[in-house]
């Protein structure tokens, strides 16, 4: 019988790449998302678990569920034998976190202590949580690795993730049968080679690539560029992106990782390798054919010059290396992006 792993939050972007990963590796995926960042598609079931049913040829068992609601997270648990949980769900946009900080310390903190309590009733001890290297807030040095300090955090959704780790740490410590991997991720983008699933901001996105995305398939009209006067090799912000893909193979060798009764780990997922704004403007011209117009704008407040990971502990501990280059990045994501103008609504009936 393959091992069944619980996937929360399952049906977005970084999930939904892991479903796909989690399936290839042999293992059992069941999926819960309340769609506060997925697409809703027939019969009921997300968009994005609906298209990976066809790209595989088989069938994923997908509740529409809230972490809020502790009853029918208990009815789910008492109907399954998960051997682990991947904890993706929550809520993750930097700016309306600092607008709506409450609500982001409501849903995320209370989702996750509902999740471990359950997990803790059932005898599931084996998690490995999507965290962010937001959790370092403004680098002390680069690159940054898992040393570093957390906590200086310049957002409460940086802040939750903080929280959500020191929970997990805490509740390792006292439960010595508990083994957890958190794994803090730089900057994802691209999407899974099929063209099928990929990044699909609701309204106005919030990271660069997929807005740099919009703008080549002329949703977008031109990118603002926040702030040219860095102390970086062009004046834009430096960052490390990392290939999806890789990112969800991370998440299998995390799961791998756990069998080891860990304790509770932490790895940094990224490639070592800082692009600037301007680089990755560049990068999806070429990709795309397509000509990415964009206008420097003030600095905004909270950004950094530059931030990218030391991988080399994942490396070490995980056997796990980032396999996909910058130019492997932008042409996957473009193939999304080109045959998915609109997203996801674009093979649901309105």
């Amino acid at each position: 019988m393959a091992e069944k792993v619980l996937v929360t939050g399952g049906a977005g972007y970084i999930g939904s790449h892991c479903v796909v990963e989690l399936i290839e590796a042999g293992y059992q995926p069941v999926v819960v998302d309340n769609y506060s960042n997925a697409v809703r598609g027939e019969g009921n079931v997300a968009e994005s678990i609906r298209r990976i049913e066809k790209l595989l040829n088989t069938s994923i068992e997908f509740h529409e569920l809230d972490l809020l609601d502790r009853p029918a997270l208990e009815k789910l648990f008492k109907k399954h034998s998960f051997s682990a949980v991947m904890h993706f769900a929550g809520l993750k946009a930097v700016g309306e976190s600092v607008e709506q900080p409450l609500r982001y310390y409501r849903v995320n903190l209370t989702a996750s202590m509902n999740l471990m309590e359950v997990m803790q009733a059932h005898k599931v001890h084996n998690l490995v949580f999507s965290s962010s290297a937001t959790v370092y807030g403004d680098p002390q040095h680069l690159p940054i690795d898992e040393q570093h300090p957390v906590g200086a955090c310049t957002n409460p959704y940086g802040k939750t993730k903080y929280f959500i780790e020191e929970m997990i740490k805490d509740h390792c410590k006292s439960e010595k049968d508990w083994n957890a991997v958190l794994l803090r991720y730089f900057n994802p983008i691209g999407a899974h080679a099929s063209g099928q699933i990929g990044e699909d901001p609701q309204g106005i996105p919030n990271n660069l690539m997929p807005y740099v995305a919009q703008v080549a398939v002329e949703r977008r009209p031109f990118l603002n560029v926040f702030g040219n006067d860095y102390e970086t090799v062009d004046g834009t912000g430096v960052r490390d992106y990392i290939h999806v893909v890789d990112l969800a193979k991370g998440h299998i060798a995390a799961l791998k990782k756990l069998k080891d009764n860990c304790g509770c780990q932490v790895y940094n997922l990224g490639t070592g390798k800082g692009y600037s704004v301007l680089q990755m403007v560049k990068a999806m011209e070429k990709a795309s054919g397509k000509e990415i117009k964009y206008k420097i704008a003030p600095r905004r407040e909270g950004d950094i010059a530059s931030c990218y990971a030391d991988p080399r502990l994942a490396e070490k501990e995980l056997g796990w290396t980032a396999a996909f280059d910058l130019e492997r990045m932008c042409e996957d994501l473009w193939r999304w992006q080109s045959m998915n103008p609109t997203g996801f609504t674009n093979g649901v009936p309105s």
